[in-house]
């Protein structure tokens, strides 16, 4: 049957565009799109391919698995191809998959098909296939996949990953392992590592990776294996290759996973076996929620016929076996165009660019704006407005620009430009030569700043403010109600009841709570005034020190400099507050309103030691319904306790809310004493008395 000529040119198209990226993933790990990008292209091939199958040939992208190997590496045949696997993209294709199983069993068979069917199931992880062979229990040899026939030879890179064993576990004579054996797995670098390994990249001014599968790949195919072994690189098992014909293996896959951890290789701890097609489903749906909450990641779950017998019997394809499915999971990488670039002005009077997109779904959410970060980033990625983009989001992260498609810009691109005044209110934009980020010069001037400096002013570590939340704050700034933390405490019942969706209960709540915040600590309001780097704990360092905010406003650098955790650039930050005079008169006209907060001499080494809860460690966890968490572990710093955020052998006693989970159960697996809020305010009130 002749296939037409615009089928044809695209089905050239569409091989040339997936070898090329196909070999920018593989060989250059460099990839230039997203996953999600070259699953559409392949499955557009797959379904061009089948309606004209006259047109596959032995060099479609379809045929086969990879790409070729790095010609740096000696190369390695692999005795049995390693092959990829078909995807699954929504429920009905994983249904799908089932119903294809039991019609190819069904064929020729005696099986009882009434049966249910038993699924091996396991996540996917997104790193880089490899084959491990052991022969007399020693590692010999270690390849990555390559095109599916012919890895490259990674073996002295292998040997350096902390959890591959050299020698796998127990005896040869004793038959534990069979005398040839090859495991395979994926390498991968879990999230914490690939954090690391960017932040030292950036600190050394070196390119970050794109992503963990990046960093992986990258760190294999090191030439130096010293440099591959600075890397935090894993290995998981999820099948075997060869094996020697005299060693019987089980008869399931689950069976052989646990013989390949008994011989010290790592597998996933949260694979499962489940019996039929819903319970995969139920899987997929679990792990999807966990996803985020994973040290490592997974682009979709596996789900492999258990049984090897039926394994055997359902055979292969050209490029997967027929028995196994890879769902996949909603792409966290998308790609789309970048059509402007906005700036956005913080509290602290930062310039962020912020991307405008052409609306993508990511990770199963509509995105249409993502995150710069700032120039530095801008002139990293070499990012321009009209290009294609490549965006990334991750569970509740703040979706990104990771990278820039360049085989695909268009001629129309313009630079990104800084702005030389702010886009709020006029002022010029300062940017400090060893800072990256740039600044409005306009203070409480800048409506940005006003109304973000005023949610911070009155966000639950600072005033705590009950009611006032952040859609308030700035319906009240836009009315012209307040301009300065101040007009907080002079606004009138009439006033605040008269804007949108307010009323004369919720406007006098309102009030009611602003009289409470009144009442604050010195730590709170020195967090609460906004300072640049003082955070919740340097706020109560420095008050802590001090003991009398006179002191603080009055410090020098070498007196800041003796505040546990306080640097030189903080310092310098503390004291261009301080030295600027509206700072001065936003605090008095505070302190005129009745904003007050007890002050003490600090407490000394001798007097700490005395203090009742000394030396003794807390862990608070759960909701307190009577004071929040923050006010529980003041209470007890004030006590002279130390409060961690993790139970251990060492805690002393755990302070346990409602909705309580690990730590208390935890707890009680130690012996470790708890106590409810109802005890910890009793306890309070003991030794307040006590030290007072």
């Amino acid at each position: 049957m002749t296939i037409p000529a615009d089928v044809l040119t695209r089905i050239q198209q569409l091989r040339e565009q997936l070898n090329a990226y196909s070999h920018q993933y593989y060989v250059l790990d460099a990839p230039t799109v997203p996953d999600a990008e070259y699953d559409r292209l392949f499955r557009e091939l797959q379904s061009l391919e089948a309606e004209h199958p006259d047109a596959i040939s032995n060099d479609s992208p379809t045929q086969k698995v990879g790409a070729e190997p790095l010609a740096s590496f000696s190369q390695v045949t692999h005795e049995r191809s390693m092959l990829s696997l078909d995807n699954a993209m929504n429920q009905n294709e994983l249904i799908d998959f089932e119903r294809k199983v039991r019609a190819r069993l069904k064929t020729g068979s005696d099986l009882d098909l009434s049966q249910t069917l038993e699924y091996a199931c396991e996540p996917k992880l997104d790193g880089l296939a490899v084959s491990l062979l052991y022969e007399n229990g020693q590692l010999t040899q270690a390849a990555t996949r390559g095109d599916g026939t012919t890895g490259e030879n990674i073996t002295l890179n292998v040997r350096t990953i902390k959890n591959v064993p050299l020698s796998l576990r127990g005896s040869l004579a004793n038959s534990d392992y069979p005398e040839r054996i090859e495991v395979r797995g994926e390498i991968y670098i879990p999230k914490a590592g690939f954090e690391k390994l960017n932040q030292a990249a950036r600190a050394n001014g070196a390119k970050v990776f794109a992503n963990p599968r990046n960093a992986a790949a990258g760190s294999l195919r090191q030439l130096d294996s010293r440099i591959t072994a600075q890397r935090p690189l894993e290995f998981c098992a999820y099948s075997i290759g060869v094996v020697s014909d005299e060693f019987e293996l089980p008869k399931t896959h689950s069976e052989i996973l646990n013989c390949i951890k008994h011989w010290g290789l790592k597998i996933n701890s949260d694979m499962a076996v489940v019996q039929g097609i819903d319970a995969c489903v139920a899987y997929f749906t679990q792990m999807g929620e966990k996803r985020d909450a994973l040290d490592y990641d997974i682009d979709g779950i596996v789900f492999k016929i258990n049984d090897l017998g039926l394994q055997e019997r359902l055979g292969f394809v050209a490029r997967a076996p027929r028995w196994a499915i890879a769902a996949k999971f909603p792409a966290q990488e998308e790609i789309t165009t970048l059509e402007g670039v906005d700036f956005q002005v913080g509290r602290t009077g930062a310039l962020t660019p912020v991307a405008r997109l052409k609306a993508v779904h990511v990770a199963g959410v509509m995105v249409s704006n993502a995150t710069l970060h700032n120039m530095d980033e801008v002139a990293r990625l070499g990012v321009k407005i009209g290009d294609e983009v490549i965006i990334r989001r991750a569970g509740d992260v703040i979706p990104q620009v990771v990278a820039v498609v360049l085989d695909r810009r268009p001629n129309t691109v313009r630079d990104i430009v800084l702005p030389q005044t702010c886009p709020v209110c006029g002022s010029n934009v300062e940017r400090i030569e060893t800072e990256a980020v740039a600044r409005c010069s306009g203070g409480l001037y800048c409506g940005a700043q006003r109304k973000e400096a005023i949610k911070h002013f009155a966000s639950r570590k600072a005033l705590d403010i009950d009611g006032l939340g952040n859609k308030l704050v700035e319906q009240l700034v836009d009315a012209g109600l307040i301009n300065s933390f101040d007009d907080l405490f002079h606004l009138q019942l009439d006033e605040v009841a008269s804007l949108e969706r307010m009323a004369k209960k919720s406007a006098q709540n309102l009030l009611n709570s602003l009289e409470k915040a009144k009442n604050t600590t010195l730590g709170r309001f020195l967090y609460a005034l906004g300072i640049r780097e003082v955070g919740v704990t340097t706020a109560q360092n420095l008050a802590d020190h001090f003991g009398f905010l006179e002191r603080i406003e009055q410090a020098d650098e070498a007196s800041l400099l003796a505040v546990p955790d306080i640097g030189e650039i903080v310092a310098k930050h503390i004291l261009a507050f301080f030295n600027e005079e509206h700072n001065k008169i936003i605090i008095e006209q505070l302190r005129k309103v009745g904003v007050n907060w007890q002050e003490s001499e600090p407490v000394s080494a001798d007097q700490q030691a005395d203090l009742p809860l000394a030396g003794k460690v807390f862990v608070i966890t759960g909701t307190l319904s009577e004071m929040g968490r923050d006010d529980a572990k003041q209470h007890l710093q004030a006590l002279g306790a130390k409060v961690t955020g993790s139970v251990s052998a060492k805690t002393d006693c755990l302070l346990a809310g409602e909705k309580a989970g690990s730590k208390l159960t935890k707890a009680q697996s130690l012996g470790i004493d708890i106590l409810d809020e109802a005890g910890f305010i009793e306890m309070l009130k003991q030794y307040l008395v006590e030290v007072l």
